[in-house]
């Protein structure tokens, strides 16, 4: 099955000094940036590591995971990757 183009990001292994605002900056070379949002503990409000990144065009967004996957930000690895729209229901069967 092939995998569907996204214009949105999900980037993992930030460093928990990363800003929203930092997010942006990080990925705007490639294109233009319509969203980028980490994700934050619900009690503490602190960065949980991870976050995601939206692109006006799947394009864009294709240039940006081809070039920060796997490279070093902030003596961290990020890993980047497509985001997961839908969970089918074969997902969560144990």
């Amino acid at each position: 099955m092939a995998k569907r183009l996204s214009s949105k990001l999900f980037v993992s292994r930030l460093s928990s000094y990363t800003t929203n605002e930092g997010l942006r900056q990080m990925f705007s070379p490639f294109g233009d940036v319509t969203e980028a949002r980490l994700v934050v503990d619900r009690e503490t409000q602190r960065p949980k590591g991870f976050g995601f990144v939206t692109y006006k065009s799947e394009v864009e967004a294709q240039k940006a995971m081809k070039v920060m996957d796997g490279r070093m930000v902030n003596g961290r690895l990020l890993f980047v990757e497509v985001a997961q729209t839908e969970r089918h229901s074969e997902d969560f069967s144990s």
